[in-house]
């Protein structure tokens, strides 16, 4: 599942700190967090037509991820704010957007891992992008990754932070393997969720997904729970191994860049799904009304 450049990018305006930059000028100073540790934090944010769905959601959990990693001088939800849909309004970017929203600890005043060092506050990037979800219809194949999840044992995965290099590792076995993502076990060998997503599935017409103890309790996930239980599905929560989801009558992924998407393969075992009777069909119409409704209207 390679993503392809898409020509209205190549001339994107790019906000860093507020300042709008051609994207062939945008950076980041070489000492800033970021490219010294990888200590930032980020969301992913979507714009549909006239809207962006669950802004509110994404700016508390980047608030929440910056006081868990004791960043300073960060800009408050209403600076933020104003910076996306000023980003926005300057590519007149109304629909089919993806936000990859960061925060950096900010520039040190020299090279080195101490956070003392970052004494000029935080760099906040606003890269707004025209990308539609990037699995579309397409099913999904998925391989199991040798690659275990983060625990809370060793780096905390409620923690949305740009050290991404467990996930990468598993997305490298994927590419070898030829499938579009992997799934990642916890150190207890049960399902946490693939390297870019969370994980569902269907059993004899009830909703699992594994615990968020070494995965990112995700904010289509939590929709997709809440829109499930108003729908009278039944949903559970508890570890599920691999072997469970090679017997699912179901199984799909949740995120904000791919939305809902089917899975119809498993380390080689077929997913059969449920065709009209679809439990992640029901729920995605849903979604799709829940879109409309939880959209912050652009102010442009």
């Amino acid at each position: 599942m390679l993503q392809q450049f898409d020509p209205r990018n190549k001339d994107i305006l790019i906000n860093i700190n507020g300042e709008l930059l051609p994207r062939k000028d945008a950076r980041v100073s070489v000492f800033d967090s970021v490219v010294q540790g990888g200590d930032a934090v980020w969301e992913g944010i979507r714009v549909y037509e006239g809207g962006i769905f669950a802004l509110q959601d994404h700016l508390d959990r980047l608030q929440h991820s910056a006081k868990s990693m004791l960043f300073s001088q960060v800009p408050d939800n209403h600076k933020i704010r104003d910076e996306i849909f000023k980003t926005l309004q300057v590519n007149n970017m109304r629909k089919d957007t993806h936000i990859r929203l960061t925060l950096t600890r900010g520039e040190k005043i020299t090279s080195g891992m101490n956070p003392m060092l970052n004494q000029k506050g935080c760099t906040l990037i606003v890269l707004a992008e025209w990308k539609p979800p990037i699995y579309g219809s397409k099913k999904l194949k998925l391989v199991t990754s040798s690659i275990r999840r983060n625990s809370p044992q060793t780096l905390d995965s409620k923690i949305h932070h740009n050290n991404l290099i467990n996930n990468i590792l598993a997305k490298i076995e994927a590419n070898l393997y030829q499938a579009d993502d992997a799934i990642m076990l916890d150190l207890q060998g049960f399902v946490s969720e693939t390297n870019a997503t969370n994980l569902f599935m269907v059993k004899n017409g009830t909703l699992l997904t594994p615990h968020a103890d070494s995965c990112l309790p995700g904010i289509t996930r939590g929709k997709v729970i809440e829109i499930a239980k108003k729908l009278a599905i039944p949903v559970v929560m508890h570890n599920i191994s691999i072997t469970e989801f090679y017997n699912a009558d179901e199984v799909f992924t949740t995120g904000t860049m791919g939305e809902l998407a089917e899975v119809s393969e498993i380390d080689g075992r077929e997913i059969i799904n449920s065709g009209a009777n679809s439990i992640m069909r029901k729920i995605n119409e849903s979604f799709r009304n829940l879109v409309q409704e939880q959209m912050e209207v652009l102010p442009f």
